[in-house]
């Protein structure tokens, strides 16, 4: 029997995995804030940005199972706003959350984790691309993530464990909805910038556009369980307009955004 264990479980893109993943036979253990009610589903409650809420669930796991043999990483937030202006709280809760909290599980969960288990830790499209104004707190924290997935591959494979990530595009879940609101918020708040609300959001409208469904991010992640040796990084509905905006000299890219937010 092998045993997943999935962050961020209640999640549209974690609670999709945790079916599929059910469906084809593993035992999923799932981590989240708030219990969930699934039949072949067990829900554990889990803050992953507390140690002690962390070692507890881990004290649950090991009566279940001493062996995982994946560790699936969805918890996250999504924020938005400007560099100078967001409270420190907010600053230091999205790093908590999308970096910390992904440490915190491998680091406590890691004497589950044996020659052939695999990691898959979910950071965004964003990761290795330029950001957009307002959204670069999202983005930091995401390529941190990626950069920490990809030092951990490097110690890990010396005990034959993989580490993968999984890059993200648009997915239609409440995040997504959460963007939007945050926009909404950050153009009314804001002191420094004459924030032109309707300009900016055309161009969050055309990064989320292209969206997919959650249960594609979940194929996507049964793919990664099932290979042999797994890749490190793995995109999905990556977003052509940032691309092409990635590409540009960083000189032209904030020339661009200038004149079209300015």
């Amino acid at each position: 029997m092998k045993y997943v264990l999935i962050t961020g479980a209640l999640g549209g893109m974690g609670l999709s995995t945790a079916r599929r993943l059910r469906d084809r036979g593993y035992s999923v253990i799932a981590l989240d804030k708030h219990v969930g009610d699934e039949e072949g589903i067990t829900f554990i409650e889990c803050d992953v940005t507390d140690e002690n809420s962390v070692r507890t669930a881990y004290d649950k796991v090991i009566s279940i199972t001493d062996r995982l043999y994946a560790v699936i990483h969805f918890a996250g937030i999504y924020m938005l706003d400007s560099l100078v202006e967001m409270e420190r709280e907010e600053f230091e809760k999205i790093f908590r959350v999308n970096l910390f909290g992904a440490y915190l599980i491998n680091k406590v969960f890691m004497p589950c984790l044996t020659a052939g288990s695999r990691i898959i830790i979910t950071t965004s499209e964003l990761a290795p691309l330029d950001p957009l104004p307002f959204t670069g707190i999202y983005g930091i924290t995401k390529s941190a993530l990626d950069k920490y997935a990809y030092s951990l591959r490097m110690e890990l494979q010396l005990l034959d464990i993989s580490v993968s990530v999984l890059r993200a595009g648009a997915v239609d879940t409440g995040m997504l909805g959460v963007s939007t609101d945050a926009l909404d918020e950050f153009c009314e708040k804001t002191e420094l910038y004459s924030c032109n609300a309707e300009r900016f959001k055309r161009i969050v409208d055309g990064v989320e556009a292209r969206r997919i469904s959650p249960q594609k991010i979940a194929k996507k992640a049964e793919k990664i369980l099932i290979k042999k040796k797994p890749a490190f990084a793995y995109s999905i509905n990556r977003n052509p307009l940032l691309l092409i905006l990635s590409v540009l000299p960083k000189r032209l890219q904030l020339f661009v955004i200038k004149q079209i937010l300015k």
